[in-house]
């Protein structure tokens, strides 16, 4: 199938007013580019560690949306001119052209399977399910995952750095918290590696079904790696499912800031010499995070480990 892309040009200022009404014809899923500063409470809840420079905001905006091309679209189209001249009334809309293109309908979600392959990270192998195990890897300790619509294919440095440490940390006994678990490639590593027990917390609701669906991959039975959707720096319920001084291991592969606010919170989940896993660290956050850790007078570093411009450091509980 194929469908027409409209794009309107307008003003930042009637953004909120004309999504409103694309909202009410029906019209969901809208794109709007823009050059205007995110704010701090916009960026709090988002992943994003270095913001991208913006040109110089000049009050314009784009606005897109998407239409099947099957006879509808003109007559939904004469709905939305219809609905922007009432609203030039109201505020001021700007150049209010629109320009149409044609795009086809792709599998967005599954698309990306085409460059997730088997790939190793030492002497694991990390593959999806729909790919064979090669001839060379058949004595690989072996983790399938399948992210879906959660985040970690195992491929990111990030991963691979965490990946790295838990390997060195693992015992057979221990127990480790995943915050941030995505689709759980870190906890399930962890059990591959002897882990007795994992717990997870992320804030996308999709992690729970992608976990899930990996231990099943993987043959583990769900009791041993439970998750939750929730906020473990400031929901005290999470805090309290997560449990007290009774994990061995934390691991966190999130981004700098939310680790420099993390690191108040994870010395409690600790048992006395327990070890914290952190990365998602750019290297020009890797200070930043350094000195947030060694400020915390329950925690020591132990070891900062790198690859490419990507960073972990590993701290222990006093």
């Amino acid at each position: 199938m194929k469908w027409k892309k409209f794009t309107l040009t307008t003003t930042t200022e009637a953004e909120d007013l004309i999504s409103s009404m694309l909202d009410e014809i029906g019209i969901q899923g809208i794109e709007i580019e823009d050059n205007v500063p995110l704010t701090e409470k916009e960026t709090k809840g988002m992943f994003i560690d270095i913001l991208p420079t913006l040109p110089p905001d000049e009050g314009k905006a784009r606005i897109s949306f998407y239409l099947d091309d099957d006879g509808s679209a003109e007559e939904i189209l004469k709905q939305v001119e219809e609905g922007l001249e009432e609203l030039s009334v109201f505020t001021d809309l700007g150049e209010r052209t629109i320009q149409v293109s044609e795009t086809e309908d792709k599998d967005w979600i599954n698309n990306w399977k085409q460059y997730f392959k088997p790939f190793t990270v030492d002497n694991i192998l990390i593959k999806p399910t729909w790919e064979e195990i090669p001839a060379e890897h058949q004595d690989k300790l072996l983790i399938q995952i399948d992210p879906g619509t959660a985040f970690g294919t195992g491929m990111h440095e990030t991963t691979q750095l965490c990946i790295r440490q838990l390997r060195k940390y693992v015992t057979g006994d221990s127990q480790v918290l995943d915050v941030g678990t995505g689709s759980g490639i870190l906890g399930i590593a962890a059990l591959k590696m002897g882990a007795s027990k994992v717990r997870g917390t992320d804030l996308d609701e999709n992690a729970v079904s992608a976990v899930r669906e990996n231990l099943e991959s993987n043959g583990i039975a769900r009791e041993r790696f439970q998750v939750v959707q929730g906020n473990i720096i400031e929901e005290k319920g999470i805090q309290d499912w997560a449990g007290y001084e009774i994990y061995d291991i934390v691991v966190a592969n999130i981004l700098a800031p939310v680790i420099i606010l993390l690191q108040e919170e994870i010395p409690v989940h600790l048992r006395k010499g327990g070890i914290f896993i952190t990365s998602g660290i750019i290297n020009l956050k890797e200070e930043d995070v350094r000195q947030a850790l060694e400020a915390n007078n329950h925690l020591e570093v132990v070891e900062t480990t790198r690859q490419g411009e990507w960073v972990s450091i590993t701290a222990r509980k006093k």
